[in-house]
């Protein structure tokens, strides 16, 4: 179920984004909150970009009940709430962040155009172009 999805990216993903938010200085409770829902959405569209070869190696990550769509929105809100996060961190490091932010919206991007199927094996891991990665640079730009 979700609560054990989160729960995992809780003890996985989580404390990568807060070790490195203690490396730059910046452990206040709101940025911290906010690099946790960062980590959880990337390590949740980690999950969703290889969904099909999951799901031939006999894992399934996604929630009983839940659609690959519901759970592509979540990781998207969970990402938003992360991004005001970006303006907290400074220097070079801030600038990373954002794009590692836009480079998980764009995977997003990618993985919602595909549209629904109920045959998720055949599901291909999207990749990112130079066009991407140019408007990857644009967005963090504006952030």
């Amino acid at each position: 179920n979700r609560a054990e999805l989160l729960d995992y990216c809780r003890r996985s993903a989580n404390p990568v984004g807060r070790l490195m938010l203690h490396l730059h200085g910046v452990t206040d409770p709101t940025s911290l909150a906010q690099s946790d829902a960062i980590c959880t959405a990337l390590q949740l569209i980690n999950f969703w970009q290889d969904r099909a070869e999951d799901l031939r190696r006999g894992r399934d990550y996604l929630p009983e009940g839940h659609t690959l769509s519901q759970e592509l929105r979540f990781a998207r809100e969970l990402m938003m709430q992360g991004i005001p996060l970006v303006h907290r961190v400074k220097g070079l490091a801030g600038w990373e962040l954002r794009a590692v932010v836009q480079g998980g919206l764009r995977i997003l991007d990618k993985l919602e155009a595909r549209g629904e199927t109920d045959d998720h094996t055949q599901l291909a891991r999207p990749t990112l172009s130079k066009l991407d990665f140019i408007r990857m640079v644009w967005r963090c730009m504006r952030m």
